[in-house]
């Protein structure tokens, strides 16, 4: 054999080591990952926010979902009821009546598909109540919106593809009231320079829970509310 064969041998064995090592450090580090960095383990309540949890959301199946809405309820993160399903030109399936958000009360109940009831408990548990203690001081008490559910096609058009609306799959949110007194909408809100940045860090937020976020500054049809829906994979704008 040659001189230059056997080293070439060294350096192929020595390669192997090297690989194993670094398998057997993946699979040390993949057993101790904590539960929320992992995607393939299943969503819970108190996971942070982050990608792999917005990647949860959106993969969990009818069953999953309810259970963590229960579960929610339970936490009191929000307070929800089932409804009948209905038939009609836009029927609706599976869906609750929310009541409010745990200590964030709400205008009034809407209609909602489990996956933006589940998001929005969590949305507002995790972003909307911490970023409006940050930004003004103060804790927010109540959520005003537009409405959920409307049998429409998008912008109200002929030709056009049904709404989230016509499946209880967005929320409409009008504006903001806090403990001390403040009452903020998003559409005067968005112009105020004391304001304006705590409504930008909210529809910011709400990518890691909605498949969409739309604001004042997407077209003129969102100049007066954050629209919240569950199409598409967290383009907030």
């Amino acid at each position: 054999m040659f001189l230059g064969d056997k080293r070439g041998e060294r350096v192929r064995g020595t390669g192997a080591i090297v690989f194993m090592l670094i398998v057997g450090a993946g699979v040390v580090g993949y057993r101790h990952l904590p539960s929320y960095y992992n995607p393939f383990v299943p969503l819970r309540l108190d996971d942070p926010p982050g990608r792999i949890t917005q990647f949860k959301l959106k993969r969990l199946t009818p069953e999953q979902c309810d259970a963590l809405l229960v579960e929610a309820n339970q936490k009191k993160l929000i307070a929800s009821q089932p409804v009948a399903d209905s038939t009609g030109s836009c029927p609706l399936t599976h869906t609750v009546r929310v009541r409010d958000f745990g200590p964030v009360k709400l205008s009034s109940s809407f209609l909602a598909s489990c996956p933006l009831a589940l998001s929005s408990a969590l949305f507002v548990q995790q972003q909307a109540r911490p970023l409006t203690e940050r930004y003004m001081s103060s804790e927010l008490v109540r959520i005003d919106h537009l409405g959920s559910y409307a049998c429409r096609n998008i912008y109200h058009r002929a030709n056009a593809r049904l709404s989230e609306h016509a499946t209880a799959d967005a929320l409409d949110i009008s504006g903001f009231r806090l403990a001390n007194g403040q009452q903020v909408t998003v559409m005067r809100g968005w112009k105020q320079d004391k304001t304006q940045p705590w409504l930008r860090a909210m529809l910011s937020a709400s990518c890691g829970y909605y498949g969409n976020g739309l604001g004042p500054e997407y077209n003129a049809a969102h100049a007066n509310h954050f629209h919240l829906g569950m199409r598409g994979y967290g383009l907030c704008r």
